[in-house]
């Protein structure tokens, strides 16, 4: 009987140990995605959903022209480019291996024509005329996409190519790819709409979309699709339901149908079990107190709109909390950075997680008082001090 009852009672234990363990858990199982690796992150807030290898230097293939499409578009933005630019293809352009736009020396496409050539037909020709347009020659163009994966934060990348074509030290990962999508959405919100085309004809020769979920998924409106035999296929895609945009990234599943199967698998768990959301500035303002100055009072207000993502059902857990130095004392410059403001989640078991950060900056100058008016304020500093040292 007595060792019955031990045995009851552990199991007991068990079940209320196991029972406690995932109340505790806030975050949803992650879905059994089959590939080599592979990120899902909110693009408004950039907050990880689920990740698996997403470090891992692996070889992008054509999500390489992704970095491509990057540094054109900026060059656009920046007047350096025109999309009605005529550019002369090369012999090396034009002979180019792979997936093709077809086009030839003496056709003189433009600059944005060739966009649709590397967006929605992959075109390796395309890609290669592109970059020894903006750079003189490839070799050039991959110094600049090395340049800006550095500026974009992209750790684990590196390219010899415009192309994605295999080579030495051509490698990428899951996570770089993931925020680079993101960083296509955020920057060129306009030019973005590109990777959501279907079909592009050029030269009397129509070509369709290799991103299929272009025609399954209505809520996808791109973004790349890669293959080699070393690399396996991959794709990074794009989604928006309600105020959630999600970028998917997958390296290294074993068909067409399965990059586009694991893709959706990961975009079904985030809108399923996601929301973004963000808040009015008005409820990120911060009214602090200010010593030594001109002024007792001022306002704190956020560098930038904030995006916070949460579980479903944890709206209401998510707090926002100020933190700055105390004291806080004149002189202050306007738009000086004071601090910061978190986003809190808490969890079912009472834990705190800061979802996400914004610096917080003075709303406007504050200058420093009189000498009368310091010293008041050190006596009162140093009478708070007093107090708190009094409290139990």
């Amino acid at each position: 009987m007595v060792i019955r009852a031990l045995i009851t009672a552990g199991m007991l234990i068990a079940f209320m140990m196991q029972t406690g363990e995932a109340n505790a858990l806030t975050w949803p199982q992650e879905p059994p995605v089959k590939a080599k690796s592979w990120v899902l992150l909110d693009a408004n807030s950039g907050q990880i959903l689920s990740k698996h290898g997403e470090d891992t230097e692996l070889p992008p293939a054509s999500l390489t022209k992704m970095m491509t499409m990057y540094l054109t578009f900026e060059d656009i933005k920046l007047g350096r480019l025109n999309s009605d630019d005529p550019v002369q293809v090369s012999q090396k352009a034009w002979k180019s291996g792979g997936s093709r736009m077809f086009i030839e020396p003496r056709l003189n496409p433009t600059v944005g024509e060739l966009l649709h050539g590397v967006s929605t037909l992959s075109g390796n020709d395309a890609s290669v005329a592109l970059a020894e347009h903006i750079a003189g020659t490839e070799e050039a163009f991959a110094d600049r996409m090395n340049a800006k994966a550095a500026e974009l934060g992209l750790k684990h990348s590196h390219f010899i190519n415009a192309t994605g074509f295999p080579a030495e030290g051509h490698y990428s990962s899951a996570m770089d790819m993931a925020r680079l999508g993101a960083a296509l959405l955020r920057d060129f919100p306009e030019e973005y709409k590109l990777f959501s085309e279907k079909s592009y004809t050029y030269n009397s020769i129509t070509q369709s979309n290799r991103n299929r979920l272009l025609w399954a998924d209505p809520r996808v409106d791109g973004i790349k699709t890669g293959h080699t035999e070393a690399a396996g296929y991959c794709l990074v895609s794009s989604a928006k339901k309600n105020n959630l945009r999600l970028v998917a990234a997958i390296f290294g599943t074993d068909s067409e149908k399965s990059r586009e199967q694991q893709s959706r698998l990961l975009l079904n768990y985030g809108f399923r079990n996601f929301v973004s959301l963000r808040p009015a500035q008005r409820n990120l303002r911060r009214q602090v107190e200010v010593f030594q100055g001109e002024e007792e009072q001022m306002w704190l207000l956020p560098r930038h709109s904030i995006w916070v993502t949460v579980p479903k059902g944890f709206e209401k857990n998510v707090s926002f909390r100020l933190r700055h130095p105390k004291p806080l004392l004149a002189p202050i410059s306007k738009g000086e950075r004071i601090g910061s403001i978190d986003a809190v989640l808490k969890e079912k078991d009472g834990t705190e997680k800061v979802m996400a950060s914004v610096d917080m900056l003075a709303a406007r100058d504050i200058g420093q008082a009189s000498w009368f008016g310091r010293q008041l304020d050190s006596m009162r500093l140093w009478w708070r001090g007093k107090q708190a040292e009094a409290q139990p």
